[in-house]
């Protein structure tokens, strides 16, 4: 004897769609950074990455995903090998034969984070917003303490 059985296919529709959420979803924390002894690449490498969002799950290249960053005790970051007396930033002022040059043992150390982590950024408008989401500080004090920042290790 032979018995027949009846299977039922279910019809499953699938969401070819890719999430993208709006500005209002997007939640924004703030992380505290401390960069005592920390290398100056390094530690502006994860600043980016906190910058851009990209440590999100819904992360996208064309949003501003990112959070708040504190970095405390800028002063006492590192330089790896002979960059402190042989590494040289320049500028161009605009007008002509006008470049100006700074050593790194000269720079300001909130400055050089500063420049170290807006090339790591888009070089657009979005990557200007992403920017001024960073705050730099020399010392241990910081003026961000209302908003309640978690301390961020690496």
């Amino acid at each position: 004897m032979v018995k027949l059985y009846r299977v039922e296919v279910l019809s499953i529709t699938m969401n070819n769609t890719t999430y993208s959420p709006k500005a209002s979803e997007i939640e924004r924390k703030w992380y505290l950074i401390d960069a005592d002894g920390k290398v100056v690449g390094r530690l502006a490498q994860e600043v980016a990455k906190l910058l851009k969002g990209k440590h999100k799950p819904t992360y996208s290249t064309h949003m501003d995903m990112g959070d708040y960053v504190i970095v405390i005790n800028t002063e006492k970051m590192v330089l790896t090998g002979k960059k402190a007396t042989d590494k040289i930033y320049t500028r161009q002022t605009g007008y002509i034969g006008n470049m100006k040059s700074t050593m790194a043992k000269d720079m300001d150390s909130n400055e050089m984070l500063m420049h170290a982590v807006k090339g790591m950024l888009p070089k657009n408008s979005l990557g200007r917003a992403m920017l001024k989401k960073l705050r730099v500080y020399k010392g241990a004090e910081h003026e961000n303490a209302a908003q309640k920042p978690e301390v961020y290790e690496f």
